[in-house]
């Protein structure tokens, strides 16, 4: 497997430590918002020049990428292509980050 980017590398970081911190909900809408902000960021984007190659309106973009609004495959799909990228590889990378930060949970049983 090939070596995470540094921006994800931190992402995860961040994510492992709101989940010892003791918020361990995942939420799939905010991941998958995380992963398109790094992507556009990384690209020196704009909300802006993203939203209008992708034919949607700035404000939804911007509550998608908070994690606000959960986004349909359709337009996830549009967005992915904006910021050449695949919705394969999108998923690739919000399950990852999601894996990481998922934890066993151990369930004690009194044996007496």
């Amino acid at each position: 497997m090939a070596p995470l980017p540094v921006s994800l590398a931190i992402a995860l970081r961040d994510v492992r430590q709101r989940s010892r911190e003791g918020s361990t909900m995942i939420l799939l809408r905010e991941s998958v918002g995380q992963a398109l902000r790094r992507a556009r960021t990384e690209q020196s984007r704009t909300l802006r020049d993203v939203a209008r190659a992708a034919r949607v309106s700035l404000g939804y973009l911007s509550e998608v990428e908070r994690g606000q609004k959960e986004a349909s495959s359709e337009l996830l799909n549009s967005i992915c292509e904006a910021l050449g990228m695949t919705l394969g590889a999108l998923m690739c990378e919000v399950t990852l980050e999601i894996t990481s930060t998922e934890t066993a949970k151990l369930v004690v049983v009194d044996a007496a």
